[in-house]
C-alpha cells in the first residue's frame, strides 16, 4: 500500500484536486489518499467547500507519492517557508510527484524541478514560469514525465497525467479500466495539448 499526500490549502483548484484523486484513489488497494494542510482545520476550496484534513504539514514527511493541486491561490496560499520545506522534504522520500496547473509552479519554486522539463496551465504560463527560472518549463504538453516528476497543464488535464502515474505503476490496462470506469476519455498522448496555441505558446 502506497501512501500519497494530497496536499490542499485554501483556494485549491477543485478540479486539481478531485481529479486526479478519483483517477488514483481509484486503486484503493494500492493507493491510500492522506489530505494534508498547514493545519488540521477544514480547507476551503476556491468553490468554498471544505475539505477534511488527515494531517497536517509537521506531522510527517514520509510519503511515496505526493501530489499538488493548483490554483489562483496557489502562489500567495502554498508558497512560505514551511510549504516549501515540507514539498523539498517529501519530494526527496516519494517514489513519484505530481502536480497540476500552478501547483507546478510551486513545485519548481522548491528548486526540486531544477533541471528538469515540466509544464503548467497555459493560460498562466508566461505570469508565472519566471518565478522558477531553473526549470525547463514545455510550452506545449498536456503534461510532462521527468524521472519520477510528472506535472500537468491546466485543471482538467490533471486527471490525463494521474492516469499517466497509475500506468506507469499498475501496468497499460490498469490504467485504461480506471478511465472506462469513471467514464473518462482519456487523453493518453501527452503532446497534444492544443490550449498552448489557444493561448499563443506557441
Amino acid at each position: 500500500m502506497r501512501k500519497m499526500a494530497a496536499l490542499v490549502f485554501p483556494g485549491f483548484q477543485t478540479l486539481d484536486f478531485f481529479g486526479p484523486i478519483e483517477m488514483l484513489g481509484g486503486f484503493r488497494d494500492e493507493i491510500e489518499v492522506i489530505t494534508v494542510a498547514k493545519g488540521t482545520e477544514p480547507v476551503p476550496s476556491r468553490h468554498g467547500q471544505r475539505i477534511c484534513v488527515d494531517r497536517s504539514l509537521t506531522e510527517s514527511t514520509d510519503y511515496d507519492l505526493l501530489f499538488i493541486p493548483g490554483g489562483d491561490s496557489a502562489l500567495t496560499e502554498a508558497v512560505d517557508d514551511t510549504h516549501m520545506d515540507w514539498i523539498r522534504d517529501v519530494s526527496a522520500k516519494a517514489e513519484k510527484v505530481m502536480a497540476v496547473c500552478t501547483g507546478t509552479v510551486v513545485l519548481g519554486m522548491t528548486g526540486v524541478l531544477d533541471g528538469k522539463r515540466a509544464t503548467t496551465n497555459k493560460l498562466d504560463f508566461n505570469e508565472t514560469v519566471h518565478l522558477a527560472p531553473g526549470v525547463d518549463w514545455v510550452k506545449k504538453a498536456r503534461w510532462v514525465e521527468d524521472g519520477k516528476f510528472f506535472t500537468s497543464s491546466g485543471v482538467s488535464a490533471g486527471m490525463d497525467m494521474a492516469l499517466a502515474v497509475a500506468e506507469n505503476l499498475f501496468g497499460r490496462e490498469a490504467a485504461e479500466k480506471m478511465a472506462e470506469e469513471c467514464e473518462y476519455a482519456w487523453q493518453s498522448d501527452a503532446d497534444q495539448d492544443p490550449f498552448a496555441a489557444l493561448a499563443g505558446l506557441i
